[in-house]
């Protein structure tokens, strides 16, 4: 399963990527004028009005004798999917569920203030969020992360080679910017540590004569 899923996302089969890809976009955009069971259901019979004449186009050739084995023209499609097997049906169901608690976790341990950075992060992004909600909707989000999902891997795929040495020498820049500040960092402690501390010399107070009390005659 997850191997069709990355040949699709990298358009190692242009026709069904394309296809799939087609009918994502077009069927979420609709959902602008239109209700999901009304997309779905339109959807759903878009399909059998290309599957119901070719189907009864095999059986025609059978009546026929023109196709005496009787062949199912979609007999892949509806056959039995072993591609999933119980215990990798296991496997997926247990790594959902512990995702989905983790996740539970995470959310309470923010809610309630469990780590105050954290929590500061976090309505930050909620921020943010409110802010991208108020601007558009979820279902544009959507459009945007399946066309996303659809052309990043690809573009990276392509770019990859440019995108590395552009990172190696983003990071080359980085670490002069580093090595910079670190040498001034210890310029300015060695001037400060060479500097001499400051002298201050006491000058003497003059005594005070003592003042004699005249005597009265």
């Amino acid at each position: 399963m997850a191997t069709k899923v990355v040949d699709l996302i990298y358009w190692r089969d242009v026709g069904k990527t394309g296809l799939v890809f087609t009918g994502l976009v077009i069927g979420l955009a609709s959902l602008f004028q239109l209700s999901a069971i009304t997309v779905l259901s339109y959807l759903c019979m878009a399909i059998m009005c290309l599957t119901f004449p070719l189907r009864l186009y095999y059986k025609l050739l059978e009546l026929i004798r023109k196709n005496p084995e009787g062949v199912h023209p979609f007999q892949s499609y509806i056959g039995d999917d072993s591609s999933l097997t119980d215990e990798e049906t296991v496997l997926v169901v247990e790594e959902v569920v512990l995702m989905i608690a983790f996740a539970v976790t995470e959310i309470k341990r923010l809610l309630f203030i469990g780590s105050i950075m954290d929590s500061i992060k976090f309505v930050l992004l909620l921020c943010v969020l409110v802010y991208v909600g108020i601007t558009t909707n979820g279902l544009t989000l959507v459009i945007v992360g399946v066309i996303c999902v659809f052309s990043l891997p690809l573009f990276y795929k392509q770019m990859q080679g440019r995108m590395k040495r552009i990172g190696k020498v983003v990071n080359g820049l980085l670490r002069k910017i580093k090595s910079l500040f670190k040498r001034l960092c210890s310029t300015l402690r060695s001037s400060t540590a060479a500097k001499p501390a400051p002298t201050t010399t006491l000058t003497p107070v003059p005594a005070l004569a003592p003042k004699h009390k005249q005597k009265s005659k």
